[in-house]
């Protein structure tokens, strides 16, 4: 899609009012533009015949692409300011470097404040995942793609698709949920919109990247067969979904072995079972040795001089010269990355830095925001708040000044600059970045005649006065997370103390949740609503005044469970160093709180609507392939709104009483209704065959259920299903 024409159609959604598609994706935005340069293998092939030993040694080796003062470090002159990375190309067969970018929310770059780019940036992965809405996910991968192409790099190292088994993990903002089909759809349909700007995307972090406590060393311990049906799942429906470029290997040890230097995750799956024709490339420091590296199935050593050494610079050379790595090797290495670079359209379509149309993204971020925010609690319809409202008290949150973002690299720096500048940390993994858009000003643009007031978290009794001579208490809470540490689930700086004294002012209190995941709230039954705000992007505060005041009806629904106190997780004590022992398998979020009858604060799938809908009218039948399940979607509410059907399946023998099988998203008019179809993937029916390497569904009677999440069902009906055995790299496109 050209830019012209993703904005037309852009503009075009926009017109049609909020209730419409932000933009309408195309369904094989990743076939197409695999397509568009012909036979990619042959080409690859061709070039790699071409090259000398030392040509082919320089496409797998990377460089930060930053200067790196600690290890005295100069970037080479090549490298675009501030990125991520940087791998030569080689001009004599016109390959060209490849210029890496981070990250998953939009163009985050490195080093010092010279070499900061101010672009825009998506709300958190997780809180795109809580859209549940797969177009909106490609549309805000168009744009960063958009962004990142048009600032000049080619590769993006976005997509992270780790799954939710820690609550507490400091990078759960930039990944997709506890669920592997809905992780795999969201992230899968973002990374096909990034690369449909002919530039690469990752998939990351590979795999069972859980924790940031001890994340260069830590064991992460899980059986093959739960892995299959939960991690390595959700990673397999991302590729299926969008067919990146490259998969990142993690910084973490998988049932012992170091992710990059996995044999069975690197060449086993990815290759052998998933028949996937990418490179691999290490995260940044992640790479421990040359030869078992290489013969593991890494293909690219990135980041140097994050390693301890340079692995795959002069140390293979010399293992190539003595004999321990052979040329066969490093020729299929190679092959491998020019095969991605010439499928995704890297030769055919060079980056050069363009204008970036600011506006335009604004609009694709903001509505991002609005579909993620997830309506938590609305007792007594305290929301939407009328325009006409005259007293209105802001507590915390800096929300007079801006909106919070996840810290590492993936932070964006925005235009303006940072909101709340000086908060500490000021350097790595921060700064603890504020977005400059203002919840506070988007309000009192909401409410033009309202006396809208504002009080700071840190004095709750000045804050609980205000409250109590105001209509309404908004409330804001934060909780800062990012990359290299873990984080609490209960909130910092005694917050949860002032929502306690701001209720207790007044019955008419809102909690806003800025944070990275699910957090702990003691205060919840003491409050008249609530949402999940997350982090929102540099669009924020105006999506959460819309939403607040019903500009935009609520239609985020959980992407991860809400505990209602840490003895309720598989782990209740914090993230440990070494050995992860995952006991709990693929049992992972609301699946371990089905298994045990456990009742969650919120449970997976929870959000609410300032409208009302009604399911009814399921059938199922049993296909070739799965399921096909029908029901009908019908808003009897009195306001226009988006309702999220989700379809869960239930078999025996399962690590769980039922599983996610399929969702959608579906606008709906006062009073109208829709007929929706969904397919249930056959693996989400099976279990894993360790004996036989493959996929097994047992024949019998299996239930189809509809609701409105994990916990809130509509309508069940039985359907028997005949035995069934899919090979290990069966998927919906291939078919076998």
């Amino acid at each position: 899609m050209t830019k012209r024409a993703w904005a037309a159609a852009l503009t075009v959604a926009l017109l049609a009012g909020s209730a419409g598609p932000i933009l309408a994706a195309p369904k094989k935005a990743p076939v197409k533009a695999a397509a568009a340069t012909a036979n990619p293998d042959a080409r690859a092939a061709a070039l790699v015949r071409r090259m000398t030993r030392d040509e082919k040694l320089t496409l797998v080796f990377g460089y930060f692409g930053t200067d790196f003062p600690p290890k005295k470090f100069l970037t080479p002159r090549e490298s675009r300011p501030g990125s991520a990375g940087y791998v030569p190309g080689i001009p004599r067969l016109g390959i060209p470097p490849q210029w890496q970018t981070d990250a998953g929310v939009g163009v985050a770059t490195q080093g010092g404040a010279v070499q900061k780019r101010e672009r825009t940036a998506l709300p958190s992965g997780l809180a795109t995942a809580a859209s549940w809405n797969r177009d909106l996910a490609f549309a805000g991968g168009a744009m960063i793609g958009n962004e990142a192409r048009n600032s000049g790099f080619n590769v993006m190292l976005a997509g992270g698709v780790d799954l939710m088994r820690e609550p507490r993990n400091g990078r759960n903002f930039e990944y997709g949920g506890e669920d592997p089909l809905l992780a795999g759809s969201m992230v899968g349909a973002q990374i096909a919109g990034i690369q449909s700007n002919h530039i690469i995307s990752t998939v990351k972090h590979y795999a069972v990247n859980d924790q940031e406590t001890d994340r260069f060393s830590a064991n992460s311990i899980v059986a093959e067969g739960a892995l299959r049906t939960s991690d390595l799942l959700a990673f397999q429906f991302a590729i299926e979904r969008s067919n990146p470029g490259s998969v990142m290997c993690s910084y973490n040890r998988v049932n012992g072995i170091y992710a990059c230097e996995n044999e069975f995750l690197l060449t086993q799956v990815l290759r052998k079972d998933w028949k996937w024709p990418g490179y691999v490339m290490s995260d940044w420091g992640a790479t421990h040795s040359t030869a078992k590296s290489a013969e593991a199935g890494l293909d690219q050593d990135s980041g140097f001089p994050f390693d301890d050494k340079p692995f795959f610079g002069e140390l293979l050379k010399d293992a190539v010269v003595s004999g321990v790595v052979s040329d066969a090797r490093i020729d299929a290495m190679v092959t491998r990355i020019l095969r991605s670079m010439i499928a995704h359209g890297l030769f055919e379509h060079p980056v050069a830095e363009k204008p970036i149309d600011y506006a335009a993204h604004a609009l694709v971020t903001r509505h991002d925001a609005e579909e993620g925010i997830v309506l938590l609690k609305n007792a007594n319809a305290i929301l939407p708040l009328s325009p006409r409202t005259k007293r209105i008290a802001v507590i915390g949150g800096h929300a007079d000044k801006g909106v919070l973002a996840g810290g590492g690299s993936s932070l964006v720096y925005p235009r303006g600059g940072n909101a709340v500048p000086g908060l500490q940390p000021t350097g790595w993994p921060g700064p603890v970045m504020y977005y400059p858009s203002s919840p506070m000003a988007a309000i009192a643009k909401q409410a033009p005649g309202a006396q809208v007031r504002f009080a700071r978290a840190d004095d709750p009794a000045a804050a609980a006065a205000l409250a109590r001579d105001s209509d309404v208490a908004i409330v804001f809470v934060t909780q800062w997370a990012g990359e290299a540490f873990d984080v609490p689930l209960t909130l910092t700086d005694n917050q949860d103390a002032l929502v306690a004294a701001i209720a207790a002012a007044n019955p008419k209190t809102v909690v806003v949740m800025e944070t990275g995941g699910p957090i702990l709230m003691p205060w919840i039954d003491h409050v008249a609503g609530a949402m999940a705000a997350w982090y929102p992007g540099t669009e924020g505060g105006e999506a959460i005044a819309n939403l607040l005041f019903g500009k935009v009806n609520p239609s985020g629904r959980l992407p991860a469970t809400f505990p209602r106190s840490l003895d309720q997780l598989p782990r209740p004590a914090e993230p440990n160093k070494g050995d992860t022992i995952y006991a709990e398998g693929a049992t992972v979020g609301y699946k371990w709180y089905d298994a045990k009858g456990l009742d969650p604060q919120f449970p997976f799938g929870h959000g609410l609507s300032y409208t009302s809908f009604s399911y009814g009218g399921l059938s199922a039948s049993s296909t070739g392939a799965g399921l096909s399940v029908r029901f009908t979607v019908r808003n009897t509410g009195k306001v226009a709104g988006k309702a999220v059907p989700q379809i869960y399946v239930a078999g025996q023998g399962w690590e769980a009483p039922k599983r996610l099988g399929g969702f959608s998203k579906v606008a709906l008019a006062p009073g109208a209704s829709q007929q929706v179809t969904v397919q249930v993937d056959p693996r989400l029916l099976a279990t894993w065959d360790d004996s036989g390497h493959q996929w097994r569904t047992k024949a019998g009677s299996y239930d189809v259920i509809l609701g409105a999440s994990s916990r809130d069902v509509a309508q069940k009906v039985t359907i028997r299903v005949a035995a069934r055995v899919l090979p290990v790299g069966w998927s919906p496109d291939h078919g076998k």
